[in-house]
C-alpha cells in the first residue's frame, strides 16, 4: 500500500486533455479521409491505422461512421432549443430563432449549414450521411418541442408545441438546405449568408401571424 499517487498515472485533468486529443485526431483524419476518398469507401480500419490507433479505440470514441463525419452533431440537435431556452423575457420562440438564425448566417456557423464546398459535396454523395442529416433535423425538432412544452405548461407530446416545433423547424431545414445548394453551385460564404439571410426573412414572415405572440419567455 502507498500513500502516493501513481507518478506514471497523469492527473484527471491530463487524462482529459489526452482524451480530448485522441478524439481530435482522429476526427481530423477521418475527415480527410471521406474528403478524399468519399464517406462510403473509407472504412474505419483505415481510419485506425491513418491515425496509429486501434480499431477499437475508433469505435469508443465514435460509436458509429457517421458520428466521424458529422461532429457537431450534438451542438445541432441542441441548437433550436437551447435558443428557445435561453431567449430573454418577453422575446417569443419565433422572435429568439429568427435573430438566432441571423447570427449564425452573418458567421458563417458550421451548425447553421456553412460547411464548405468539399464537405458539402461529400454529403450530398453519400446515402449514408443525407439519411443521418435528415435524422438529426427530426431530433432537433423534437428536441425544440419539448423547450416549448415546458415553456407553455403544455405536457409533452401535446399536438400543439410539436406543430409549432415542426413549423420553426422546418423553416430551419429548409435555410439550411438553401445554405448547402449554394455552397454546391460554388458561392463563397459572404455571398450565401447576405442570401440566406434575406430569405430567412421572407421564411420567417411566414410564421409571424400563427407564431409571433407564442411561446414568449416570462
Amino acid at each position: 500500500m502507498t500513500t502516493q499517487a501513481d507518478s506514471s498515472t497523469p492527473p484527471p485533468g491530463l487524462r482529459e486533455s489526452k482524451k480530448q486529443q485522441t478524439r481530435q485526431l482522429i476526427s481530423d483524419i477521418a475527415t480527410e479521409l471521406f474528403l478524399a476518398q468519399g464517406f462510403e469507401r473509407t472504412t474505419i480500419a483505415e481510419i485506425a491505422t491513418a491515425a496509429r490507433v486501434a480499431k477499437k479505440t475508433v469505435t469508443n470514441y465514435f460509436p458509429h461512421k457517421e458520428d466521424l463525419a458529422l461532429d457537431h452533431q450534438d451542438a445541432f440537435i441542441a441548437s433550436l432549443a437551447e435558443t428557445v431556452a435561453g431567449r430573454a423575457p418577453g422575446v417569443s420562440a419565433l422572435a429568439a430563432l429568427r435573430g438566432a438564425f441571423a447570427e449564425a448566417a452573418a458567421s458563417a456557423s458550421p451548425v447553421a449549414g456553412f460547411s464548405g464546398p468539399d464537405f458539402a459535396r461529400m454529403i450530398a454523395e453519400s446515402p449514408t450521411l443525407s439519411a443521418r442529416l435528415r435524422d438529426l433535423h427530426d431530433l432537433r425538432e423534437a428536441a425544440l418541442a419539448e423547450v416549448l412544452a415546458d415553456a407553455t405548461g403544455t405536457p409533452r407530446g401535446d399536438v400543439t408545441p410539436r406543430t409549432a416545433a415542426a413549423l420553426l423547424g422546418a423553416v430551419h431545414r429548409t435555410l439550411f438546405q438553401r445554405i448547402q445548394e449554394l455552397t454546391l453551385a460554388g458561392e463563397g460564404n459572404g455571398r450565401i449568408s447576405a442570401t440566406v439571410t434575406a430569405e430567412a426573412d421572407s421564411a420567417f414572415d411566414l410564421l409571424e401571424p400563427s407564431l409571433a405572440a407564442y411561446a414568449p419567455a416570462d
